[in-house]
């Protein structure tokens, strides 16, 4: 008989164990009654036969998505670039557009219709969203005012079409139908909204000592997506599923005051157009310094000295390349900073802040392009380099909203705080600004995924300066994530991870979208694979679906394919189903009465899911070992037997003793023999 002995002992998340459970116990498996003899179903709903029964994928495999969960052999994905130019009022808060979209149609379907997303319809009073979303708002606008929606003819001139606005969708018909497998059109939009005030936070202007901050998000009309999934998915936007967007090249100007500073998604092509030369030195100096360097002091918010112009109108011009979304903020407000950062193979970017100067202090905003930096270069070290030229955080009204190349965070935020949310939010740059999950129907693959890559960023900045980070901590009543979620498994009403994201809603919706997934990511990592399978396959995953729209199938494949694992169980009870799990240790027995000939350690599975674990040996004489219990081990019913090899007396044998798994009652999970 052979024992496998864990090594390493940690709190879960806390200081995140580095065992390896991979190899779990084949030796014990290869006794000639089966090491872990089973029994019954228990009353309480364990079945082997429900848990470990085929799961049946969500999406079926076909030539566009293969078992393997890579893109398949005729995998297509359609695309969109644009070309836009905003002229901002800040008097009056209204934003006027110019729009080309540049559609090229790869599917296999030619397309009569095109969908498009209005999503500032969700400020108009009489928005699905008014009703169905959770969200407070105070200023409604009337949304989207479209001046002109036109098609390009073959010759160059322009034609008006049809369109229906329903909602946060417009419909347009095209004269002539997008050829499938390569057709193009173009559509020019002229249109333009006001600007609502805080609600939502994604976008707004917000007041400060020395000028309003325009963040500027969702400011044109985007293409819906068409993919082999549903054809044109086209659900409104209600506030909490956010966004499912076709990839592109975006080249897009900003009109406004000459006093106003924009910082926005991409690279700036025309600094020296619009900032002084000063700037431009200062700017170069950044791009080769790992020390933040100002490039508007606090000293010189506001003073006529940072504008090459005084008075009328100054354009910014901004480009970025396979992006999906562009956003820009401009205040006469900002503390502008820079430093450099450093990606994978020698390649660099450019991390910048822009911030009020109010602020400022210890712990506050100066930091803040430090912890921009450490985290891209940290995100990018350990699963995907960062693609873009820039990374940008704006401090203003602060709901914590992420974009590609730019995030939107709070200036109040401080010290812990101002780290947490710059590294989630910019963390979003993988999920899914790379990985392009439908977020408005699997929150959980871009809010689950990036809460996850989280924990362990706190854990590398600075040797763990702001560790641990246990998901949950900033919500009322954090703590132990493990513990908290708890509150979602027990809940008989509990939405399914696999939900829609818009289900996930008030008590639910960060316990569903962010906490439980990233715990089964974590589990994945920690207890079910093990890192040295895990993170292979993660990044492959990764490099895999960058840029492209995996589902929930594609990732439970590629998981299971490169990782060398049947999952079918977990899948099931943690994101199909919303199912709990409690272990118990029923009972230790010597053999023959003598501990010299070993003992039988009987655990029972009281409710419907089981993970791997182990089981705590502590010995009279003080010594301890651990023993590891496979998944399979519950093949045969919910009670088993586990076998130990003799010679000493025992005083204790616990399961899950350092408490890495969601068990529901720990109270059972000890057996005292002495």
């Amino acid at each position: 008989m052979s024992e496998y002995v864990t090594k390493g002992d940690s709190n879960y998340m806390s200081r995140l164990p580095q065992r390896r459970l991979a190899g779990a116990v084949l030796g014990l498996l290869s006794l000639c009654s089966g090491a872990f003899a089973a029994t019954q179903p228990s009353a309480q709903g364990f079945d082997p036969r429900e848990t470990f029964a085929p799961f049946a994928m969500p999406q079926s495999v076909n030539s566009y998505r293969s078992g393997s969960g890579r893109p398949g052999p005729e995998y297509w994905q359609n695309r969109a670039d644009y070309q836009l130019h905003a002229w901002l009022d800040p008097v009056h808060h209204v934003l006027t557009g110019d729009e080309v979209i540049s559609y090229t149609n790869h599917s296999p379907d030619d397309l009569g219709s095109l969908w498009i997303k209005l999503e500032q319809n969700i400020y108009r009073r009489d928005a699905r969203s008014t009703v169905a979303s959770p969200w407070p708002r105070n200023d409604f606008t009337d949304g989207f005012r479209l001046a002109k929606v036109e098609v390009e003819l073959a010759d160059g001139s322009r034609q008006a079409v049809p369109y229906v606005v329903n909602d946060t969708r417009m419909r347009v018909d095209l004269p002539q139908p997008v050829a499938a497998h390569g057709g193009a059109v173009k559509l020019h939009l002229q249109y333009s909204y006001d600007i609502p005030g805080t609600w939502g936070g994604r976008t707004a202007h917000t007041p400060t000592r020395a000028g309003v901050i325009e963040e500027i998000a969702q400011w044109y009309p985007r293409m819906e997506v068409y993919d082999d999934l549903r054809g044109w998915d086209t659900l409104p936007y209600l506030g909490t599923g956010e966004f499912y967007l076709e990839y592109g090249d975006f080249d897009y100007q900003v009109t406004l005051p000459s006093d106003m500073i924009v910082a926005g998604s991409g690279e700036l092509v025309n600094p020296g157009d619009v900032l002084t030369a000063t700037e431009q030195s200062r700017l170069a100096q950044a791009r080769s310094s790992d020390k933040t360097v100002y490039i508007i002091r606090p000293d010189e918010v506001g003073k006529a000295a940072t504008r090459p112009r005084q008075g009328g109108e100054l354009t910014w011009h901004f480009k970025m390349k396979h992006t999906r979304d562009v956003v820009f903020a401009a205040s006469r407000a900002f503390v502008w900073d820079a430093a450099r950062i450093n990606l994978p193979e020698h390649k660099q970017a450019l991390a910048m802040s822009v911030y009020p100067a109010e602020a400022v202090g210890k712990d506050r905003w100066d930091r803040s392009t430090e912890y921009l930096k450490g985290a891209v270069e940290i995100f990018s070290k350990q699963w995907f380099p960062y693609p873009w030229p820039v990374a940008i955080n704006l401090a203003g009204h602060g709901a914590g909203m992420e974009y590609p190349g730019m995030v939107f965070d709070g200036y109040t935020d401080a010290g812990k705080e101002l780290f947490m949310i710059t590294t989630h939010e910019i963390g979003h740059t993988w999920f899914p600004m790379i990985v392009g999950s439908n977020e408005r129907r699997n929150g959980w693959m871009d809010e689950g995924f990036n809460t996850f890559i989280d924990i362990y960023a706190h854990d590398a900045f600075h040797h763990g300066e702001f560790a641990p980070k246990r998901d949950g901590e900033y919500a009322p009543g954090g703590g132990n994530p493990v513990e908290e979620i708890q509150s979602v498994l027990k809940d008989p009403m509990a939405p399914y991870i696999v939900d829609r994201a818009d289900m996930d809603v008030g008590k639910y919706r960060h316990p569903l979208s962010y906490y439980k997934p990233a715990l089964g990511l974590v589990l994945l990592r920690e207890q079910i694979l093990g890192r040295d399978r895990f993170d292979p396959a993660f990044r492959a995953y990764i490099r895999a679906w960058a840029y492209k729209h995996p589902s929930p199938s594609d990732f439970f494949r590629f998981m299971e394919s490169a990782g060398g694992e049947d999952l079918s169980w977990f899948w099931r009870g943690w994101y199909e189903h919303n199912w709990n799990l409690d272990f118990a240790v029923t009972g230790v027995s010597y053999v023959q009465g003598k501990p010299e000939q070993g003992a039988l350690v009987t655990l029972a599975s009281l409710d419907k899911l089981v993970l791997p674990t182990s089981l705590r040996v502590d010995y009279v004489d003080g010594s301890r070992r651990e023993v590891a219990v496979p998944v399979e081990a519950w093949l045969g019913g919910a009670r088993i037997s586990v076998p130990l090899a003799g010679g000493k007396a025992i005083r204790q044998v616990t399961v899950d003793p350092d408490q890495k798994i969601p068990d529901a009652d720990r109270a059972n999970n000890s057996f005292v023999l002495h």
